[in-house]
């Protein structure tokens, strides 16, 4: 993935959605009219993003991003898309916390003016770690970068998990409540469990995740803590920087309650993904970046908690990755860009890792 061409995402056609948003937000500021569409090299595996700018005497903002729910002609990446749920988390992270979260403007529920869901928020200006080619790799600006001004980063980026944990408060997010019955953890990896069976319905299951799910319930936390609002996709690809401080909190889709260290445990791991993918391309890439006991001592000294039980989170991470890069793959074998191997584990990029964590020899 970090070598070939990526994926194909979207059946769709960037002009003609441009043409149906004139229309659609002629209703809203009579006479404005969309220009200066753009797909970023950064648009999500999932939903799809459209930057363009708003031409009127007098909008309440120019400069724009436009998050459509996931094309269903383009073989999804997950099953739901609630638009809604983002919208409603992004406005009440902005209200409630400090955290740079882009301002969201309008909502529209009705899949007839774009052909699915969307909402449309401001556009801010900075750059973003890449995914492809990694940041990890050499050439990019973060791998350019001085170690001063990555281990700011890294500070920076902690103190975002940090102030949403702390500062958000969960009786404001009921309905990020996941279904089911018992604790929020437990919900959660229902959910996942949920999540891998549509995966794989009707397609070769992973005996590889299908092991990891038992591991889970062998190493289960004796304590989970306290319930947070998680980010979801906590990583610094969700990220837009000014420099090296963010300036923008992205890609809320994920978001749900859960034990702090769900969010710790995905940051950590998918830092560790894209090393150990540069490592085995024969790059040194940023083994001093982003460790994990760094992560865990930082977030310990900002918040007062100490992350618990981090073997398992961290097994998670990767398990609950490796069911979406599972699902990535079938994608690709819809569109005829790869064929189903003999062992589906191998459509898994980090199989291995995931297998050593099974193990318990990862981070030995």
């Amino acid at each position: 993935m970090a070598t070939a061409p990526r994926p194909r995402t979207t059946t769709r056609d960037p002009e003609e959605l441009a043409q149906r948003l004139t229309a659609w937000l002629d209703g809203r500021l009579p006479g404005a009219k969309v220009t200066g569409v753009t797909v970023p090299e950064s648009n999500g595996m999932s939903s799809e993003t459209l930057l363009f700018d708003i031409e009127h005497p007098e909008p309440p903002l120019r400069a724009c991003a436009l998050r459509v729910a996931a094309d269903p002609a383009a073989y999804t990446i997950f099953p739901v898309y609630d638009l809604d749920r983002q919208y409603r988390t992004m406005s009440l992270v902005a209200e409630h916390t400090d955290l740079p979260v882009p301002r969201v403007r309008w909502l529209e529920q009705d899949p007839g003016p774009l052909g699915a869901p969307f909402f449309v928020m401001e556009r801010v200006d900075g750059r973003v770690p890449p995914d492809v080619m990694p940041y990890t790799y050499e050439g990019n600006w973060l791998h350019s970068a001085s170690d001063e001004e990555r281990a700011g980063l890294q500070e920076a980026s902690i103190r975002v998990l940090a102030a949403l944990h702390d500062q958000f408060p969960v009786t404001e997010a009921d309905f990020l409540a996941l279904p089911g019955e018992g604790s929020t953890l437990r919900r959660h990896v229902a959910a996942q469990r949920a999540y891998y069976a549509w995966v794989v319905k009707d397609l070769p299951a992973s005996p590889l995740i299908e092991t990891a799910f038992d591991r889970l319930e062998e190493v289960w936390p004796d304590d989970e803590g306290e319930a947070v609002l998680n980010w979801g996709d906590a990583r610094i690809g969700n990220i837009i920087y000014d420099g090296f401080e963010p300036a923008a909190v992205l890609d809320w889709e994920m978001a749900a309650l859960a034990p702090r260290e769900v969010d710790l445990g995905w940051t950590i791991y998918l830092h560790r993904f894209f090393q150990d993918l540069t490592v085995s391309f024969g790059q040194e890439g940023l083994p001093d970046f982003l460790r994990r006991d760094d992560i865990e001592r930082r977030y310990a000294e900002l918040t007062g908690h100490t992350p618990r039980d981090m073997d398992f989170y961290t097994l998670y991470a990767a398990l609950r990755h490796a069911v979406v890069m599972l699902r990535v793959a079938y994608r690709q074998v819809h569109f005829g860009e790869v064929a189903v191997p003999e062992d589906p584990d191998k459509l898994i990029l980090h199989h291995a890792s995931l297998a050593a964590m099974v193990q318990g020899s990862y981070w030995s």
